[in-house]
């Protein structure tokens, strides 16, 4: 895990990597404001008027959910949203990191297979409505517990992470079953870099890079777990 990590954010001096790091932080932008801006209208919807949000507290005038100020309260929100839109990234973006770092690391394996792309959003999607409502859940426990649910959530979310993030890398090389099959073999090694990955994530800026860190984290998991399926391991 801590080779992972330390040779995911090592690889950026590779400049493929850190045009990699730029796009993926705008598109982990995009998504979470898209999904701020879905989330303000479904509380304008159902809860008008003012309302109580964990660490940010009351917030009035709910119907100017979509102003600049509102905005401010973004980097709070992402404490709970970036879990989500890690979720999408993946079925956007993982290939392009998962190829970088596997050009870097593991330039003599055999070619990976070509996931169709519906594939790849249909399990992305399936994982994100989970983790939706995962993280709709922890906001509900985090508001009444002082804040120590948030640890609660840490460790559902790496599960949650670790297993999509881990399956849909392996799922390049082996078929669906086989994938599904591999983490549960090693879940054990991969649920503590997923935790650490969902703390990362509910950190405010760092977040927005977090999405291709985890994607860079799990192609070394799924190597160094696997190694007889590279000839030059790096």
């Amino acid at each position: 895990m801590i080779f992972a990590y330390r040779h995911a954010f090592a690889q950026l001096r590779d400049p493929r990597y850190r045009r990699l790091l730029w796009i993926g932080m705008a598109l982990s932008l995009a998504l979470l404001v898209g999904l701020a801006a879905i989330a303000f209208l479904i509380i304008q919807i159902l809860v008008p008027g003012a309302l109580f949000l964990p660490v940010v507290g009351q917030v009035q005038d709910i119907s100017a959910g979509f102003s600049l100020g509102t905005m401010l309260y973004l980097p709070w929100l992402s404490v709970f949203l970036m879990v989500p839109v890690a979720s999408i990234f993946t079925g956007l973006y993982l290939d392009d990191v998962a190829d970088a770092v596997e050009a870097e690391h593991y330039r003599s394996q055999e070619p990976r297979n070509r996931v169709p792309w519906r594939e790849a959003i249909s399990d992305s999607l399936r994982y994100f409505g989970i983790l939706v409502a995962v993280n709709l859940l922890g906001m509900a426990v985090f508001a009444i517990s002082s804040g120590w649910g948030i640890a609660i959530l840490w460790a559902l979310n790496g599960f949650l992470l670790s297993r999509e993030y881990f399956t849909m890398i392996a799922r390049r090389r082996n078929d669906a079953a086989s994938a599904a099959a591999l983490f549960k073999r090693d879940f054990y090694w991969l649920w503590l870099p997923g935790v650490i990955l969902a703390i990362g994530l509910s950190i405010p800026i760092l977040n927005l890079a977090m999405p291709l860190v985890g994607a860079a984290v799990f192609t070394h998991m799924y190597h160094r777990l696997h190694p007889a399926r590279v000839s030059d391991p790096a």
